[in-house]
């Protein structure tokens, strides 16, 4: 698993539009990169949780962070979660499960209902510099990311970075 203080691994994804977007890509921005890696869409509590990113986009842009969400999941079916949710951000698929492997942070089996190989809800910041600055992935899939903790992360970092 990909631990704090380590090089993010990179990886190339397709978007819900198709086109092949990379970490690297998003890093050239200059900006932090907030993986949000979810179980799958239109299930409630990763509904849920894109929707709390969606809802706290300004406060995030304004630490100079960008969110990416990270499932599974075809990118025709992200495409449409997406539009039904009115997501605000960039949303990524690992239909080849690739990414999930090299962040580690693979579910076996989805609370014993047989679905194998699904994203573990998880949260990664990475610095401008494809540094991974934070880590948190949960074993239970009902578990919802502290979002006050991300934007307290991102606002330390950001004072950080504007003092040098």
């Amino acid at each position: 698993m990909v631990q704090v203080g380590e090089k993010a691994p990179d990886f190339e994804l397709l978007d819900t539009t198709l086109k092949k977007r990379s970490l690297s890509e998003f890093l050239a921005k200059g900006r932090f990169v907030v993986l949000a890696f979810f179980p799958g869409a239109f299930t409630e509590v990763c509904t849920r949780e894109m929707c709390t990113f969606r809802d706290r986009m300004a406060k995030l842009e304004s630490l100079d962070a960008e969110v990416i969400g990270i499932s599974v999941d075809s990118p025709f079916v992200l495409r449409v979660f997406k539009e039904v949710n009115r997501l605000n951000f960039t949303l990524l698929s690992d239909y080849n499960r690739e990414v999930i492997e090299k962040y580690g942070v693979v579910m076996p089996d989805l609370l014993g209902l047989g679905l194998k190989r699904l994203a573990k809800r998880a949260v990664f910041i990475i610095d401008p510099k494809g540094v991974v600055v934070y880590k948190w992935v949960s074993e239970d899939p009902r578990v919802e990311p502290d979002y006050n903790e991300v934007e307290r992360v991102l606002e330390k970092l950001k004072k950080e970075q504007t003092a040098k």
